[in-house]
């Protein structure tokens, strides 16, 4: 009699543990650490589809056993391998959220970074991502000013600045084609002023100074010259910062006809 009301109970308990084993593509595991092994073992094989179901069936047994950190960092290391970012970039800040003290986390941090700049697009596109993944390298920086990657993530976010700096400066460019030159002008300026150590810089300062002096021709005569001079800011401003630039030629033409015009203007006045 006993036995017969124990037997149920061990079936079900048996279905449990082979349900946890042999999931989905006949999983086997019985143990964390061999699950662990399992997935890292098809995870060096750059098998990580494979890799990624044994190393999320080491979970099965909790996340406060010694193999759990190993398992959510290769975790997050597949799905990246793997290039799905999103989904590791969810891994990684669980690795560091819940494995805060592990000493891998300051790679982890530098991973995670990563994953945002793999998502970062061309520049025509939104830039959510970009900025992201220069707020995360910074965020690296600053928690980590002496690890060995360093000068790496430095190099991603001006990597990722001159992105941003082309996408406005690209927006000055459309203003300036769509004859709004008001806008054109601000964009430019805005280029400048959030970007002024890319290389998209001497190029706003210049687009400035033409979009001013367009801007200045659609004016009344009254404003035109409150319009010409932040063309002549710029150009001083072009000379001080950039005496190599490429652009220097054009921007003294541009510097030729502010004055011209401005002299024009005086003798009307006078």
């Amino acid at each position: 009699m006993f036995f017969r009301l124990r037997l149920p109970l061990l079936v079900l308990t048996t279905a449990v543990v082979l349900a946890g084993c042999s999931g989905t593509g006949r999983l086997r595991y019985e143990t964390p650490q061999e699950a662990l092994e399992k997935g890292m073992a098809l995870y060096e094989e750059g098998k990580y589809d494979r890799a990624i179901l044994y190393l999320q069936g080491v979970f099965d047994f909790g996340r406060t056993h010694e193999y759990a950190a190993d398992a959510q960092l290769y975790l997050a290391r597949a799905y990246y391998a793997n290039e799905d970012y999103l989904l590791a970039a969810s891994e990684y800040n669980r690795f560091v959220q819940i494995y805060r003290s592990d000493p891998r986390v300051p790679d982890a941090e530098f991973e995670l970074a990563m994953t945002y700049y793999k998502r970062s697009p061309p520049y025509p596109l939104d830039q959510t991502d970009t900025e992201a993944a220069i707020e995360r390298f910074q965020l690296f920086l600053n928690r980590y000013p002496n690890h060995p990657k360093v000068a790496e993530a430095e190099a991603y976010i001006r990597e990722l600045r001159e992105k941003l700096a082309r996408k406005q400066y690209e927006a000055g460019r459309l203003y300036e084609r769509r004859e709004l030159f008001e806008a054109a002008a601000r964009s430019y300026e805005a280029a400048f002023d959030r970007y002024p150590d890319t290389s998209w810089a001497d190029d706003a300062l210049v687009g400035a100074m033409r979009a001013y002096i367009a801007f200045s021709d659609q004016s009344i005569r009254a404003r035109q010259r409150e319009r010409l001079q932040p063309a002549l800011e710029h150009y001083e401003r072009l000379i001080q910062l950039f005496p190599e630039s490429p652009l220097l030629k054009e921007a003294e033409a541009l510097y030729e006809e502010i004055t011209e015009r401005l002299k024009r203007l005086d003798e009307e006045t006078s």
